[in-house]
C-alpha cells in the first residue's frame, strides 16, 4: 500500500501547479519587490533544518500566531490580517499567482502582519515550537476525490499529529470543503484523533460560516455550481500532564 493511502500519513511530495498564466507587469513587479520582504524560509543549523522562533517573525516581538494552509488567492488570509492586526499570520502556498494576488491585497490594506511560506506546509508545521499556534485554517483544499489519490489529501493521522503538537491547548482548527468525499474524510480523520474536539452543537454550527470567516472565491464558485460547503471548527484538547 502506498504511504498514506490508508489515512495514516500523506504522500511525501506536493502535487498541482506552481504557476498558472504569466503574471502581468504590475503583479510581477509587486512579487519581485514584496515577496523577499515577507517570505519565510526555514532556518538551518549545521546544514539541517532548525526550529522557527515565532517572536522573531514580526516587528514588536511575540504575538498570537495563526496559520493558513494553502491560502489560494489569499482573500481569507488578507481579510484576517486586516481585521486582526495584533496577530501574526503565516500563509502556506506554492501557487505563484495566488501569492501575487495576496501581496496585492496586503499592499492595498497596508497589512504588515503576514509571512509567506512557499513550500510544503508540513515542513513548516514540523519546524514550529510546540503549542505555538493559536489558530489554523485549511479551507477548500484539493479533495483528490478518487480513492487511488486519497494518499494526496492533506488531512491524515500523521499530519494531525504534527498539527496537534504545534497547536496550543484550546487553539482552533477550521476546515472547509464543498466536496462530499472530502467532507466525510475530514470529519472522520478529525473525530478519530484524540487531540481534537468538534465545537459544533447544532447543524447551523457547521452549515454556516461564522461572522469572522469571510467568503473565498472557492466557496462562491461552489455555491454557483450547486455544491454545499461545510465549515468545521475543532478545538485542540488540553494536554494531559506529562504528555
Amino acid at each position: 500500500m502506498p504511504p498514506g493511502a490508508d489515512g495514516t500519513g500523506p504522500e511525501k511530495r506536493l502535487h498541482g501547479r506552481r504557476q498558472g498564466r504569466p503574471l502581468r507587469g504590475g503583479l510581477r513587479v509587486l512579487l519581485e519587490r514584496r515577496l523577499p520582504e515577507l517570505e519565510l524560509t526555514l532556518p538551518t543549523a549545521g546544514g539541517d533544518a532548525a526550529g522557527i522562533d515565532p517572536a522573531a517573525l514580526f516587528a514588536g516581538g511575540a504575538r498570537p500566531l495563526w496559520l493558513e494552509i494553502g491560502f489560494g488567492g489569499g482573500e481569507h488570509l488578507a481579510w484576517q490580517a486586516a481585521h486582526n492586526p495584533q496577530v501574526g499570520l503565516i500563509g502556506c502556498e506554492v501557487f505563484v499567482n495566488g501569492i501575487a494576488t495576496l501581496l496585492r491585497a496586503l499592499e492595498a490594506d497596508g497589512s504588515d502582519n503576514v509571512r509567506v511560506f512557499r513550500e510544503d506546509a508540513r515542513l513548516l508545521i514540523d519546524a514550529l515550537p510546540e503549542s505555538s499556534l493559536e489558530r489554523a485554517f485549511l479551507l477548500f483544499p484539493d479533495p483528490w476525490p478518487k480513492r487511488r489519490h486519497a494518499k494526496r489529501r492533506f488531512l491524515s493521522r500523521a499530519t494531525l499529529d504534527a498539527l496537534a503538537r504545534a497547536l496550543a491547548d484550546g487553539a482552533e482548527f477550521r476546515v472547509a470543503s464543498d466536496d462530499p468525499t472530502y467532507q466525510a474524510w475530514a470529519l472522520a480523520q478529525l473525530l478519530a484523533h484524540p487531540a481534537f474536539a468538534w465545537s459544533a452543537r447544532r447543524a447551523a454550527d457547521w452549515r454556516q460560516r461564522p461572522a469572522d470567516w469571510p467568503q473565498t472565491r472557492y466557496e462562491a464558485k461552489a455555491l454557483e455550481s450547486g455544491r454545499i460547503p461545510v465549515f468545521l471548527s475543532f478545538r485542540r484538547r488540553p494536554r494531559r500532564p506529562g504528555s
